[in-house]
C-alpha cells in the first residue's frame, strides 16, 4: 500500500493491535480473529482498515485504503466549495425609505434568499437622524415579516453605532417544493422552445413565399417576352 499523508488518521492492517474485530461488509459484521482478517484483506489484495477503534471489538472494514482516502478528501472539498458559495448579501435602508425604494429591496432579498445567501439588512442613520432609531427597527421588523415565506432571522434588529442590522438565513426548501421549482422552470423551458420553433416555422414559412413570389413573377416576366416575340 503507497503511503499517504493521512496514513495517521486510521490504524491499517499490521497497525491493529487489537486480538480481534468486527469486519463490516455489504451483508452485515462478523467478528473473528485479527489475524482471519488480514488473511482476508490480503487475499483480495486490499487493507484492512479499522473503522471505529472505540469500539468493542473494534470495526474494521476491507477496502482499497488509498481510494477510501482519496474519497474522503474528495468529499471533503466538495464540503467546502458548497459552504463557499453561501455569501451575505447587504440590504441598506434609509429611516425614512419610501415604498418604492423598500419594494425594489424586497425584491432583491427574495431573490437572494431563493439563491442560498445570507442577508444582512440594516438602516443606516445619518447625522440627526439617529433619532429616528425606533423607526428604523420597525421598517427591519417589517422587512422580517415580509421575508418569512424564504428566510429565517438569525438577529433581531440591533444597534451598531450609526447602523442597526437585521441578518436573516435562507429557509430550506422541501423536496415538494424543490419539485415545483424544478417543474416550472422545466415548463418555462418548453414554453421557450416551443415559442422559437413557432418563430422558426413562420421565418421558414415567409422565405417560401418570397421564394415563390419570385419564381411567379420570373415566369410572368419570361411570358412577357416570350409574347413580345
Amino acid at each position: 500500500m503507497k503511503g499517504d499523508n493521512n496514513k495517521n488518521q486510521y490504524r491499517v492492517n499490521d497497525e491493529i493491535h487489537a486480538k480481534e474485530v468486527r469486519v463490516a461488509g455489504e451483508n452485515g459484521a462478523v467478528v473473528m480473529p485479527i489475524q482471519q482478517a488480514l488473511d482476508m484483506a490480503r487475499q483480495r489484495e486490499l487493507d484492512l482498515v479499522e473503522i471505529s477503534p472505540n469500539a468493542q471489538p473494534p470495526v474494521c472494514r476491507i477496502i482499497d485504503y488509498s481510494k477510501f482516502l482519496y474519497q474522503q478528501k474528495r468529499h471533503q472539498k466538495e464540503m467546502k466549495q458548497k459552504q463557499a458559495k453561501v455569501e451575505v448579501k447587504e440590504i441598506r435602508f434609509g429611516p425614512q425609505t419610501d415604498e418604492h425604494d423598500y419594494a425594489f429591496k424586497l425584491k432583491h432579498a427574495k431573490e437572494f434568499l431563493e439563491e442560498g445567501n445570507k442577508v444582512r439588512a440594516y438602516v443606516f442613520f445619518r447625522g440627526r437622524s439617529i433619532l429616528f432609531k425606533e423607526q428604523g427597527e420597525v421598517l427591519l421588523l417589517r422587512f422580517a415579516n415580509d421575508l418569512e415565506d424564504y428566510g429565517k432571522v438569525e438577529a433581531l434588529p440591533k444597534l451598531e453605532g450609526k447602523k442597526m442590522f437585521l441578518f436573516m438565513a435562507p429557509k430550506k426548501a422541501s423536496g415538494a417544493k424543490k419539485s415545483q421549482q424544478r417543474a416550472d422552470r422545466e415548463k418555462r423551458d418548453a414554453e421557450a422552445e416551443q415559442a422559437a420553433e413557432a418563430d422558426e416555422e413562420r421565418r421558414q414559412a415567409a422565405v417560401n413565399l418570397s421564394n415563390v413570389k419570385g419564381a411567379d413573377a420570373l415566369r410572368n416576366l419570361t411570358f412577357d417576352e416570350e409574347g413580345k416575340e
